[in-house]
Parts: structure tokens; sequence; C-alpha cells
């Protein structure tokens, strides 16, 4: 065992102590009324802060009265499903598009449009030998971690890493944006091969193309790939560029610039954040609840048998034990998830061509029926339907994309907001983000003192 992963007697027992002292009564949550998670009994957010990047709408008033709707996503006050709609039928360049109109506030002219995308192209290189003497030097198995690490990595790259003038750091988010695919896509190529034991093939971007089929040509080994396969993955990065502000790595890119800390700092605690299952993991919790499904329920049309395993998911006694159906319920939406919505669309017609309109079905038939089931068993005030992760992680698995992939894609998508919101912040900011924790510990004197 590894100095470094070695747990001493000694350790276990001060982990203990650590348990002992540090366990808080969950009746003081209430008598002191602290929002834990920044939330309260009902669910609802307590409100932190302002923006003018996106929005959610999970409820509306009637007769003075909040109570549950349709959900809807705006960015920048348009409606996400109007700016997938307005895109042409085969156009790859969307998620371009919505990163230029979450930084900048406006939708982009023709114009605009075409030097946005040759400042990407232009930001999407690293620096020289970067590959090979920062990603396939010690490659971790989490691609997270690796992406943390590049990106801080690059901050000793930069001459002006600690300039946050709006100049400076706007470069460095579009060069971020940039460079996502890269370091994500090199870093599993790199951990594939030498962990794995795989050919290593690392392959340039094409300026000419879009993000969403950067990402397909240097992941592949012959870089080919199909218009809807590239559609499906620029809706996908299109849908988590924002999340209304709230979530917990766009929060935490708040808190951190804030601080007045760096961009590389600022992002790689966002990063740190996503990684977490609570939050970007969520889509491999629902691959891997449904591989269990596969291998339970043998008829895939039958609702009786589906039902009797979802219910065997609620009782704790199926898959993990954890008493969740993964994908179902969303900590906001109410009556249904906008993003899930768009992208059971594409999935159907992805699942044709990759002749997988089986599986679509068992997706189906578990949506339809865990939210009736979860309605007759469990108090749900606010309603429950399917959020994205029910099918984002079937769409990256029909796109042949490694399960190693799917935060970090998460990631490349997001970081369009990430710098949106860090960029509102240093503008509109001021004030380092500081809340107030109440101790709870009795006072003490010390023996003999």
């Amino acid at each position: 065992m590894s100095i470094y992963s070695e747990i001493k007697p000694e350790v276990q027992r001060l982990s203990q102590l650590c348990q002992k002292n540090d366990a808080i009564d969950p009746e003081l949550y209430v008598e002191y009324d602290v929002k834990r998670g920044l939330r309260d009994l009902n669910g609802k957010g307590v409100l932190t802060g302002l923006t003018n990047i996106s929005e959610i709408v999970s409820s509306k008033i009637v007769d003075g009265k909040s109570v549950p709707a349709e959900g809807k996503l705006y960015y920048r006050g348009y409606s996400v499903e109007d700016l997938i709609r307005s895109q042409p039928q085969e156009y790859c360049f969307g998620f371009e598009r919505i990163a230029y109109l979450l930084m900048f506030g406006d939708l982009p002219s023709e114009a605009e449009f075409q030097s946005f995308c040759e400042l990407l192209s232009f930001y999407r290189t690293l620096p020289t030998s970067f590959v090979r003497d920062i990603i396939m030097k010690a490659p971790s198995s989490d691609m997270m971690n690796t992406l943390a690490r590049s990106v801080l990595t690059l901050y000793s790259y930069d001459e002006a890493a600690e300039d946050i003038s709006i100049p400076n750091v706007l470069r460095q988010c579009l060069q971020l944006t940039a460079l996502f695919p890269l370091l994500s896509v090199y870093g599993y190529q790199a951990y594939r091969h030498y962990h794995d034991g795989q050919s290593l093939f690392i392959h340039q971007p094409d300026p000419q193309l879009s993000t969403a089929e950067n990402i397909l040509r240097i992941l592949r080994p012959d870089c080919q790939y199909t218009a809807l396969e590239a559609k499906v993955l620029d809706i996908a990065l299109i849908l988590h560029a924002d999340h209304g502000g709230g979530n917990n790595s766009t929060f935490t890119t708040h808190v951190v610039t804030s601080s007045g800390t760096d961009t590389y700092s600022a992002i790689a605690a966002a990063l740190g954040s996503l990684k977490g299952p609570k939050h970007g993991g969520a889509n491999i919790k629902v691959v891997r609840m449904f591989e269990d499904i596969k291998k339970q329920v043998h008829d895939w049309n039958d609702d009786e048998e589906i039902t009797a395993y979802l219910q065997k998911l609620l009782r704790k006694e199926a898959f993990d034990k954890s008493g969740l159906i993964y994908g179902i319920g969303h900590a906001v939406y109410s009556l249904s998830d906008p993003r899930a919505k768009i992208m059971s669309g594409f999935v159907e017609g992805l699942s044709k061509e990759k002749g997988r309109g089986d599986e679509f079905l068992l997706y189906s038939n578990v949506e339809r029926l865990a939210v009736k089931l979860i309605t007759q068993e469990r108090k749900i005030y606010k309603g429950v339907s399917a959020n994205v992760d029910f099918y984002s992680g079937f769409i990256y698995s029909m796109l042949d994309l490694p399960m190693e992939l799917y935060t970090p894609i998460f990631a490349i998508s997001r970081i369009a907001g990430w710098s949106a919101h860090r960029l509102e912040e240093l503008i509109g900011g001021g004030k380092i983000i500081r809340p107030t924790y109440k101790a709870v510990q009795l006072h003490r004197e010390i023996e003999n003192a």
C-alpha cells in the first residue's frame, strides 16, 4: 500500500474523534432556522445573489399562491427551446452561439459570430510540449482531476495570470472554453494508453469544425462521425451550458471569484464541485442503474415487471440500495425539466440510427412508470419528472463516448456559464461572499488553568 493511501491505526482513532466532535444535532437546524444546503424545508433555494445570465422557472402564481408549472430555462431572457428551435436542421455551432450569448448578453450577428468562432479556433492550441510534459505525466483515472490539474498548470504558462481586469479575464475564459475539449480528451487518451495498454493517438482539432464536431474528431481513431451525432452532441452542450446561477459549481465560481483570485483557481474550484456525484456525475448513476435494469427485467415492454423492479429501488432492495430512481426528480423543476424534454426528442432519432430503439423504449417506459410510482408512494408536493441526466448518459453511450468523459463533457459545456458568471461577479461584485455560521459548541474551561 502506498504511503499516500495507507490509513494507520492512529489516523483511524483520530477520525473517530472527528466524527464524535463534529456531529451536529439535526434539530438545531430547525431551532435556529438554518437553511441546510441553502434550501428551506420545501426545497426552495435561499436568495443569495442576482444575475442577468440565466433563469429557471418551475412554478407560477395562481390566486396569490405558488403552484408547480412546466419547467422553463432561459439564457439571457431567451427560452432554451426557442434558441434550439431557431437553429438550422444540421447546424452544429449552436454551442458557440450560446457561449457568445451567455458571455456577452446578446445573440451575435453573422459577422460577430464568425469573429467569435475564429477567436476560439485561434485559442484552441496548447502550449508547446504541454501534452507530453503535463497530460502524459502521471495520468489520473479520473478525468476531472486531470482537467483540473491541467487548468491549474496553465497558470504557469500565462504571463498575466494574476491580472483580473475584464479584458484579460475574458481572454483567459475564451482560452479555457477553447481548450477544455483538448484537455479532457487528451487526458483520457493518455490514461487508456498507460493504464489500459491501448494505442495512443493525439488528433489535432480542425479549425473549421465546431466544438461538438472536434470532440468527436479528436476522440475517435478514424476521426469520423455522422451529422446527426454532431448535432445531438451540440444540443447536449447547449442544454448544459448554464443553469440559473444557483447550482453548486456556478455558486462556487461566484464565491471563489469574489475573493479576487485568478481565473485558473476559480475554474479549478468549479471543476472540483462539478466532479461530485451529487452534481456532475448523476448521468453515470443513471447509466449504471439501467445496466442493472437490463439484467433484472427480462421483458422491457412489461409494465408490471418494470414497476416491480422500480419498487425495489425505492425500497432500497435493488442496485445501490440508495432508495433513489436516478434521473427522476430535480431540486428545482417540478412538472418537467425542459432540458429532458428537448433531449428525449433527439435521443429517439439517434437510437434509430444506432439500432437501439428497444433501449429507448425501455427508457421511455421507466420514465413513465417511475413518475407514476414515486407520486403514489412518496409525498412529492411540487411534482416529479425526468431530469436532464435521465437521457444524457444514454445519448453519450450511443455516441460511443467513454463513461470517463461524461462529467468532463458537462464541464466542456458549463465553462461557458462559469465564464459568464465570473465576469458578472467581477463587474458587479466588489464584496467577498461570506455567509454566517452559528457556533453551537458550549464554552469550556481548560482544567487546572
